[in-house]
């Protein structure tokens, strides 16, 4: 990992935190930042931000309004990277249940879903990666794909395998889009946009499983199928899979023990005030205090 794509990671980790309290605004701003970022720097940008997007910082709150706009950040650079594969793709401003991504290209059609998760996340479970939710919201397209961080997928048996394969929605990882994105760079879009096609077509043919094993030998093949005599893309993304991770992991445990450190020397008045501020008491109470009886019932 170049110290560019890590200096790229800091600078985006801060600048989506700078909110101006509308998040359309925010989006819009993000959104024509980045392609600005990536049409000046090009592909290795590009793979710079897929690399690393796949974790949520751990200083962003939980259900803040931070966290909302980092979704949306990798929900743009699913959209540039479809882009950069060949298809007309664009993030959808539309209501909660809806896919966040539409493309068209190569002969085909989908809507997609980019999927980050913060390190110290556990026990995810099925209705974190929306498998069944994007086959009801493909809306007649040909596809569905949910882009996921490779390590946060379940390695061994889940029922979202299954279910993937029984409703044809495609499961890829960060990495098997940018070894996509690095296919148009090297033999150009139509290429790049038909291996895809053929990775999407490969969900189909696959038996009903929840084998993790049988589900990843199946795209890889078909991965690496498309990608012929530029398979070393797909050989260079696994090599910076394993080091996007090692910056993800140091990132989350500087911010983690850092914090640990800092309620350590708190004293006991500054601790029941953290403990009172993290369980939201003063904002639960006002909440309370504002609730009034109205007069729905009549005088």
């Amino acid at each position: 990992m170049t110290p560019e794509a890590r200096k790229r990671r800091k600078y985006w980790v801060s600048e989506l935190a700078k909110l101006s309290g509308s998040f359309g605004d925010d989006s819009t701003k993000m959104i024509a930042e980045l392609r600005a970022e990536i049409g000046k720097g090009g592909t290795e940008a590009l793979l710079d931000h897929l690399r690393l997007c796949g974790a949520v910082p751990e200083h962003y709150g939980h259900d803040s309004s931070e966290e909302k706009l980092y979704s949306k950040y990798t929900d743009a650079i699913i959209s540039e990277s479809l882009a950069a594969i060949g298809l007309n793709s664009a993030v959808i401003a539309a209501r909660a249940d809806a896919a966040d991504v539409q493309a068209l290209g190569g002969g085909y059609s989908l809507v997609a879903d980019a999927k980050a998760f913060r390190l110290s996340r556990t026990a995810k479970n099925q209705k974190d990666f929306k498998v069944q939710a994007m086959d009801g919201w493909r809306n007649g397209l040909d596809y569905a794909v949910v882009v996921c961080p490779i390590y946060q997928l379940p390695s061994r048996t889940s029922q979202i395998y299954q279910q993937a394969i029984a409703r044809n929605v495609c499961i890829l990882s960060y990495s098997h889009l940018a070894a996509l994105v690095g296919l148009a760079k090297r033999r150009g879009e139509s290429a790049a946009a038909k291996g895809l096609g053929s990775v999407l077509k490969s969900v189909a043919l696959m038996h009903p499983s929840k084998s993790a094993a049988d589900y990843w030998l199946g795209i890889n093949r078909a991965l690496v199928a498309a990608l012929k005599g530029d398979a070393d893309l797909w050989t260079a993304e696994k090599t910076a899979s394993l080091a996007a991770l090692g910056v993800a992991k140091d990132e989350a445990l500087t911010y983690l023990q850092a914090e640990r450190n800092r309620l350590l020397g708190l004293s006991h008045k500054q601790a029941l005030e953290e403990l009172i501020r993290a369980a939201g008491l003063d904002s639960r109470i006002s909440q309370v205090e504002r609730i009034e009886h109205g007069n729905l019932l009549g005088d």
